[in-house]
């Protein structure tokens, strides 16, 4: 296979799935560092683009925003015309709505993939970073999980995500393209969607209710801040090691839910009653009740270690978080009131 070298020298980056939640984080931390950047944001009519609109002031308009759809091949390729690197997030990923559109997961998650590496290798992009989940383990069969782990389908969403991996697999196997399969666990933060747990607690405490409404408490998982995420993506991106490899990003700590809910609450300084309602639980065989990352393998190859680690590091995390949600513009943003699928 040949080998790519990539030095900590400024490149022609670029990212789909930019507009939402890590890659926005993700915009801002490789504008800050001199990059050239062209962030791939979803067409809409409304001419959003999403959290990109609201990004730090510093890093407003020091990016190029290409606009269109991760489904559509030529825009892609046109998108990427140019670019030295590839950070590939675009991807449908709220668990719920998969059970009853597993179709768009298909065509978002593994033809949008295969849209990126075609395009890819085409223009002959010298590294592609491309996004996994901690969900294609399912439950924990031994723990803390490597990436030896077996995979599990137990969703639409994770079985979409497993075949995206493999496509980027067969991309470096087959045509010795330099892909990296980087695989954050549960990553939270500011912007994060509603449809995850932790904002969907935030957001119900600071909207005022005390009863939170939350589905299955027991699960555990290895909850990444968004900083220690990013970071992660940009230490693949500078390295010459992990092609064709999987590298897990997550804290090395496992917390159930219901602590979880019992430290922003602690955060928070109130006090909470947990109510789980029916409609917020998966099906009992798609519910994934174990996760937590084996990180050592991201520090071997790239450096990587998670500055947010730990029980102290998640509530530093937390603490960081609430203070975004607590700001009434960015609460005006989330719809407490409903569930989020």
């Amino acid at each position: 296979m040949p080998r790519f070298v990539i030095k900590k020298t400024l490149m022609n980056i670029f990212v789909t799935g930019a507009d939402g939640f890590i890659g926005s984080h993700l915009i801002e931390a490789l504008v800050r560092q001199g990059h050239t950047v062209r962030a791939f944001a979803l067409y809409n009519s409304f001419n959003s683009w999403g959290w990109l609109d609201h990004c730090a002031a510093d890093v407003k308009g020091q990016f190029e925003v290409f606009s269109g759809d991760i489904r559509d091949p030529h825009g892609v390729k046109q998108a990427m015309i140019g670019c030295d690197a590839v950070l590939h997030l675009a991807a449908l990923i709220a668990i719920p709505y998969s059970y009853h559109s597993p179709d768009t997961y298909i065509d978002t998650n593994v033809k949008g993939t295969l849209n990126v590496l075609q395009a890819a290798r085409e223009l002959g992009v010298t590294r592609v970073i491309h996004t996994s989940t901690s969900e294609v383990y399912g439950t924990a069969k031994f723990v803390p999980i490597n990436e030896e782990h077996p995979l599990q389908g137990q969703s639409p969403y994770s079985a979409s995500k497993i075949a995206a991996d493999q496509l980027a697999y067969s991309f470096y196997a087959s045509f010795g393209l330099p892909v990296v399969i980087a695989r954050p666990f549960n990553t939270y933060g500011p912007r994060q969607s509603a449809r995850a747990v932790i904002p969907t607690i935030i957001t119900q405490i600071a909207g005022g209710k005390r009863k939170i409404h939350l589905g299955a408490l027991s699960p555990t998982r290895d909850f990444n801040y968004v900083q220690d995420t990013v970071a992660g993506f940009i230490a693949a991106l500078y390295s010459s090691k992990g092609l064709g490899e999987v590298v897990n990003f997550g804290s090395n700590f496992e917390i159930s839910v219901g602590d979880t809910a019992a430290l922003i609450a602690e955060v928070m300084d109130v006090e909470i009653e947990i109510q789980t309602e029916e409609i917020r639980l998966r099906p009992e065989k798609s519910e994934v009740e174990r996760l937590w990352a084996d990180n050592r393998k991201a520090r071997e190859l790239f450096g990587w270690q998670p500055a947010y680690a730990g029980g102290e590091g998640l509530k530093r995390g937390l603490a960081e978080t609430v203070n975004w949600f607590l700001q009434k513009q960015n609460l005006r943003a989330y719809k407490a009131d409903i569930y989020n699928v």
